[in-house]
């Protein structure tokens, strides 16, 4: 799990086996990421620029870089990963703050790449073991081109809370099977929830991320993949100072709790 002393105690938790070791983020920090998934990151403008403004608001003069690809309801198995560390394609140029076009010097194309599955495709009895054998598969593709790979855990659907425990165990096992870090986004749902059952997380649909949502996850993220609070940002996406601050605090505290545990 890109883990630093690691102990190799086990504990049981909901089944599995699991080494009772401390996640870390990245290290060093990534100068760029990719998000591979589906409409639950592209909702809302997608996560990917969430992202991009919690860092820059953090580090006006970051060069941070972000790219984000995704198809409409799938799983993990849809997604050629190896596509996507051709040279001279994704990520040749991008735009700035000021809306210009650049052209990106690439020494290496992304530093991490952040990968998710369908929303029920982790707990489905029938696309289960799909989902094991596609991340261990991309996992060893992201390798291949120097990249480090993060799983992203996804959250239960508005209607269905009991999702979120199987969906946690699921890819934090994957994530212990391939050393990989582990965004823990469906845990900040539930907490968030818990801390604020009125601040709607959800789209109609029960299933997907309102804006809210949205900047939990990318908060989280944030949180996970640079080891840093985002806690006081001024970025806000918009929502209202009182539920942005509550959002910030539940994904950090949701971090670091999730990584003295797994």
């Amino acid at each position: 799990m890109n883990l630093k002393h690691c102990t190799w105690a086990v504990r049981l938790l909901a089944g599995l086996l699991l080494p009772l070791c401390a996640q870390s983020a990245p290290a060093p920090p990534p100068a760029s990421a990719i998000f591979i998934g589906n409409s639950f990151f592209y909702y809302n403008n997608g996560i990917n620029e969430h992202l991009l403004k919690l860092v820059r608001a953090a580090q006006p003069d970051s060069k941070f870089r972000v790219t984000l690809v995704a198809i409409s309801g799938s799983g993990a198995d849809w997604h050629d990963v190896e596509s996507y560390f051709r040279p001279k394609a994704l990520a040749q140029y991008a735009f700035d703050a000021n809306n210009t076009l650049v052209f990106n010097d690439l020494t290496r194309l992304f530093d991490v790449a952040v990968l998710m599955d369908c929303s029920q495709c982790p707990v489905h009895p029938q696309l289960k073991d799909v989902f094991h054998t596609s991340i261990k598969k991309h996992s060893a593709t992201i390798r291949k081109h120097g990249a480090t790979p993060v799983l992203f855990m996804s959250w239960a659907y508005q209607d269905k809370p009991e999702m979120t425990q199987g969906l946690a165990d699921a890819y934090t096992r994957a994530g212990i099977e391939n050393d990989a870090v582990v965004i823990p986004a469906g845990l900040a749902f539930a907490n968030a929830i818990t801390r604020s059952p009125d601040l709607s997380l959800y789209a109609p649909d029960k299933r997907h991320p309102s804006l809210a949502g949205t900047y939990l996850a990318a908060c989280t993220a944030y949180a996970t993949l640079f080891g840093t609070s985002p806690v006081g940002s001024s970025y806000r996406a918009g929502l209202d100072a009182t539920s942005a601050a509550l959002l910030q605090t539940v994904a950090w505290e949701t971090v670091q709790a999730y990584g003295r545990t797994v």
